[in-house]
């Protein structure tokens, strides 16, 4: 009979290590319920990561995405199409549209409709942006403005996830968990990926919290979010009745049952347990902290056009600046309500009116607080919209759409790539997805070719085995 026992020698070994991990992970639980405890004073707070060192030195340490949730329109942001306006209420060149995949304007009259914003130029780069944006044409020297976006999705689920994990199959890690899983965490008291939402000015179409998932990566790289109302992160703080010596006595004891299962387990879960246990423990006296703002002065405030954190787009842009400020990592900042298939005129003043501002105030802050430097700034969402009419509204467009990167050692106050004469399609310098993520992956210090995990007998990766840096916006 085959014996399939590990021999004594293997579950000595296993047991030895998963004792030792454990007893590390028992002297931070320690660190944390004593203050003063067994943290040395040149202990390094930081939670590393797989890459050490770096591939490349790293122009960036973090990441803000400012996620525009339902496809902002190119040709009413940042992608100026005189032709369009000349043409607009006419029929839209078959040559352009034949064979080319739509969304819900299948088998409709195509029409032209012509951008429903002037254009004017900016700076003393001379950038063109549409002059419904009021308050980011201060900013028009700092923008890596990228004019020739392609996706491989036309429907939003499909495009959010391929936007966030560079495959439009569900389950897969999000850009946040790849980071931490390569470079780790700086952010002693807090998670690495943090996720906010805000909604206004369009549909709000639903954004599934498996857009910020690990997938297949060790759980504890999964983004968390932090909510709008009422306390940010659900129970972070003691129900009523409930001491933190109490509470100490119910961490030791489980603890301690996941210290038994480990001895016989080799599941890697068991320990990422425990690590969120001591997190979540941090977390009950670092959120309340950072969501306290009165030590934000009245500058600040006015600046991002707030009196506190109130669930708003600009609010969460300020909370975003304090995170990256504690070391998180990759913040998320989506806004739902760019989904514009009709009344795009009005729709895109009332949702830029909820996000231009922060915007904006974000981009000052980082720069005055010596925070740009570090910190890539990316502002756009999963698709474009169509140079088509859907009444007086726009459809999906996957095939070139625009976004504007900022910081992190990307050069401003450029403009990159370009849609042919009626923004339909990328033509020049076209950027793919995956390009996307590998520059930005660039910028912190990482080949994307080299940062892998391997599941299921094979090696995958953020880009899949496409992407290419794009290397004319670097600085």
């Amino acid at each position: 009979m085959q014996n399939n026992l590990p021999d004594q020698t293997e579950l000595c070994r296993r047991a030895f290590l998963g004792h030792g991990a454990n007893v590390l992970g028992g002297a931070a639980l320690a660190s944390l319920l004593s203050p003063g405890g067994l943290r040395g004073a040149d202990a390094d707070p930081a939670r590393p990561g797989l890459l050490r060192p770096l591939h490349f030195p790293p122009r960036a340490k973090q990441v803000i995405f400012l996620y525009m949730a339902g496809g902002p329109s190119h040709l009413e942001t940042f992608d100026y199409k005189p032709k369009l306006a000349e043409l607009g209420g006419k029929p839209m060149p078959a040559s352009i549209t034949k064979g080319q995949p739509i969304a819900q304007l299948q088998n409709k009259a195509l029409k032209c409709m012509a951008p429903q914003y002037p254009f004017k130029r900016y700076g003393k780069s001379g950038q063109q942006l549409s002059t419904a944006f009021k308050h980011l044409p201060e900013l028009a020297d700092e923008l890596c403005i990228i004019r020739s976006l392609k996706t491989k999705a036309i429907n939003h689920d499909p495009a959010h996830t391929f936007m966030n994990t560079g495959t439009t199959i569900s389950g897969r890690p999000a850009m946040g968990s790849w980071l931490l899983y390569g470079l780790g965490s700086e952010a002693e008291n807090l998670p690495g990926f943090v996720v906010m939402t805000s909604t206004g000015g369009g549909q709000s179409q639903p954004i599934a919290s498996r857009q910020w998932h690990s997938g297949f990566l060790p759980g504890e790289h999964q983004g968390m979010q932090f909510y709008s109302s009422g306390d940010p992160v659900p129970y972070v703080r003691n129900p009523p009745g409930v001491s933190t010596g109490s509470q100490r006595e119910v961490i030791d004891a489980v603890g301690e049952l996941n210290r038994g299962r480990a001895k016989t387990l080799r599941d890697p879960g068991i320990a990422a347990r425990i690590s969120q246990y001591e997190l979540a423990f941090k977390m009950q006296m670092s959120v309340p902290e950072l969501t306290r703002i009165n030590d934000e002065n009245k500058e600040t405030l006015e600046l991002y056009g707030i009196k506190g954190l109130d669930g708003s787009f600009a609010g969460n842009c300020l909370l975003a600046r304090r995170l990256v400020e504690r070391g998180v990592r990759f913040v998320q900042v989506y806004h739902r309500g760019w989904d514009h298939h009709g009344g795009i005129k009005k729709g895109i003043a009332t949702t830029m009116n909820l996000v231009d501002r922060g915007t904006t105030a974000l981009i000052k802050d980082l720069k005055r607080r010596g925070l740009l430097d570090s910190t890539l700034v990316g502002w756009g969402g999963e698709f474009g919209r169509t140079p088509m009419a859907q009444g007086d509204g726009r459809d999906h467009h996957m095939m070139g759409f625009s976004m504007f990167l900022a910081g992190g050692g990307i050069k401003p106050g450029v403009t990159y790539g370009a849609t042919d004469d009626l923004g339909y399609h990328a033509a020049e310098d076209i950027v793919e997805v995956h390009d996307l993520h590998a520059t930005m992956l660039r910028q912190l210090g990482i080949d994307h070719k080299r940062l892998s995990y391997r599941y299921n007998g094979r090696d995958f990766r953020l880009t899949d085995v496409h992407g290419k840096v794009i290397k004319e916006i670097i600085t």
